[in-house]
């Protein structure tokens, strides 16, 4: 892999955040203040244009009652 895209933002991270968000009915902003971000961080990481760290989606998925294994079993539905 090169250094170009090794730590490129998981696109479908991003969209299974995005939907997962849409989905529960809540807004950016009412993600963002319940995972302690702002509206612009969660922006970015739901359009893939920043790679956030495993706290940062873990407070996310907290802020969507939604366990670290639901989201990733998402990710994964996304993959197939």
């Amino acid at each position: 892999m090169n250094r170009s895209t090794e730590h490129a933002p998981d696109q479908t991270l991003a969209g299974a955040l995005r939907q997962l968000r849409r989905d529960s009915g809540s807004t950016q902003e009412d993600v963002a203040h319940r995972a302690g971000m702002t509206v612009a961080a969660l922006a970015r990481i739901e359009r893939g244009q920043a790679n956030p760290r495993w706290t940062t989606v873990g407070r996310i998925a907290g802020a969507l009652k939604i366990s670290l294994a639901d989201l990733i079993a998402t990710v994964e539905d996304a993959l197939v």
